[in-house]
């Protein structure tokens, strides 16, 4: 088995995110590994037919980008993951999980995975997107419904 030296969690404050969580606690651990964060705030433009797609006002999305700075930071002072190792982005989850492993020479990539089925499987998830873009190890972890 690979020694993992740095280790990429993507988080997505969900409560079924603690799972993933704590097995990225555990690897790192187990790996004597550095753990770092990532959070990806998706800029998905409102559409309405009759218009077309509306933007986010600005202000609001810059509410929604302190919210989650916010939500990063505390996840980060639980799994005791210094600020410098913390990363807030906009885009596609996908691609933005894959840069920040890139630039910051990540080895395994962590998501938490639902294993949706048909139209859901269809559109593609953000953990089959780091899968297939990635350069290095990915692990898939299957949050449990309760």
């Amino acid at each position: 088995m690979n020694h993992y030296k740095h280790i990429l969690l993507a988080v997505d404050f969900s409560e079924h995110g603690k799972q993933a969580s704590s097995k990225a606690l555990e690897m790192a651990s187990r790996n004597q590994a550095q753990l770092s964060l990532v959070h990806v705030v998706e800029n998905l433009p409102i559409t309405d037919a009759a218009y077309g797609p509306i933007p986010f006002d600005v202000d609001l999305t810059q509410e929604w980008l302190e919210a989650s700075k916010q939500r990063l930071e505390k996840i980060g002072a639980e799994l005791n993951v210094p600020k410098e190792r913390q990363w807030l982005e906009m885009g596609s989850a996908k691609l933005e999980i894959v840069r920040i492993a890139e630039d910051n020479n990540v080895d395994l990539i962590m998501v938490g995975s639902h294993g949706r089925h048909g139209l859901a499987l269809l559109l593609g998830s953000t953990a089959n997107g780091v899968l297939h873009h990635a350069k290095c190890d990915v692990l898939a972890v299957r949050l449990k419904d309760d």
